[in-house]
């Protein structure tokens, strides 16, 4: 066997193994990125890829909050809980479809970033409100409760990153849930349910400013 042969024949094994390990590296990363009870994308797997889509003017960032979690939690258990966090989970993501990405960022906050690309995301997230306050399938129909929503265009404050956005429709969802709105639009305008907009103790807080408007 020549030597170049022989390189081949060693160099093949070698190449395989390092393909294997490469595959499984990457199935590692995917499946941290994945949030083990709802399957959506962790707060880094969202921000990669909420990133990306807010380069198209057209996008919309959404914060949603499940009402009076902790109450569901507290009388039905924590299965029920999370079958409820579940079931909210899929149908955001339904909602958001392939062109967006949903993600849970935590205990029973989710957020979004989907493409407006028809102008009806305001009709779309009211119609979605009413959707995620079905009672989950296969439980207890007193196990539901409703969710919150903030949303704000990629247009309405240019120049702002994602983490800023975010901020602003986490304010905007603070104000519809004091409210009992359903929904609530960030933009111009005071909102008037807290001086800073948020919850308090959350990371972000302002003292001033404009900071929503209802939708």
């Amino acid at each position: 066997m020549s030597a170049a042969l022989t390189v081949l024949a060693t160099a093949g094994p070698l190449a395989a193994g390092w393909s294997t390990h490469l595959y499984v590296l990457r199935r590692r990363l995917s499946t941290a990125r994945r949030d083990p009870l709802t399957g959506l994308r962790t707060r880094d797997g969202f921000t990669r890829r909420a990133t990306t889509l807010l380069r198209d003017e057209r996008a919309v960032v959404v914060l949603a909050d499940v009402d009076r979690f902790k109450q569901i939690n507290d009388t039905h258990g924590h299965a029920a809980g999370d079958a409820l966090l579940k079931a909210t989970a899929d149908r955001l993501a339904h909602y958001v479809g392939t062109d967006g990405v949903a993600g849970r960022l935590g205990g029973d906050e989710f957020a979004a970033v989907v493409i407006d690309k028809h102008g009806t995301v305001a009709d779309l997230l009211t119609i979605l409100h009413g959707v995620l306050a079905r009672p989950a399938a296969g439980l207890d129909p007193a196990v539901h409760t409703t969710v919150s929503l903030g949303w704000v265009r990629v247009t309405d404050f240019p120049g702002e990153d994602l983490s800023g956005l975010l901020r602003r429709a986490d304010e905007a969802m603070y104000a519809a849930k004091q409210a009992r709105a359903g929904v609530r639009r960030a933009g111009l305008g005071m909102l008037f349910a807290t001086l800073t907009g948020r919850r308090s103790g959350r990371r972000g807080a302002r003292t001033g400013g404009p900071m929503g408007r209802a939708a």
